[in-house]
């Protein structure tokens, strides 16, 4: 698991890349959490595109993103984006959709 950052005034987005697991999922999870408060962003996306595999050590990175964004300020947000439809149904069930927007993958000729 690797994941590229980029922050732009507000917003941080963070493309995460292969699998994410328990064995992962800490390096990841500590990368985000840096650039998050260093640069204290009022939005965070979460670009899934490229993870090949996820256990719900990737529901806790979700979820720890959100707490730690919401600690900065109540009014951050949290998007969740280039998810395929059954990783799309897990989050849901896993409650993501209530603090999270979550968006499939688009076709790339739409």
């Amino acid at each position: 698991m690797n994941v590229t950052i980029e922050a732009s005034g507000s917003i941080v987005i963070a493309y995460l890349i292969g699998e994410i697991d328990h064995h992962t999922a800490a390096k990841v999870r500590e990368k985000i959490d840096n650039i998050i408060n260093y640069k204290k962003p009022t939005h965070l996306i979460l670009d899934f595109r490229n993870v090949t595999f996820m256990d719900s050590s990737g529901i806790g990175l979700v979820m720890g993103r959100f707490r730690l964004m919401q600690g900065l300020s109540s009014a951050s947000t949290l998007e969740i984006k280039n998810v395929t439809s059954q990783t799309k149904k897990i989050m849901e069930l896993a409650g993501l959709g209530r603090i999270a927007v979550i968006k499939e993958i688009q076709n790339e000729e739409n």
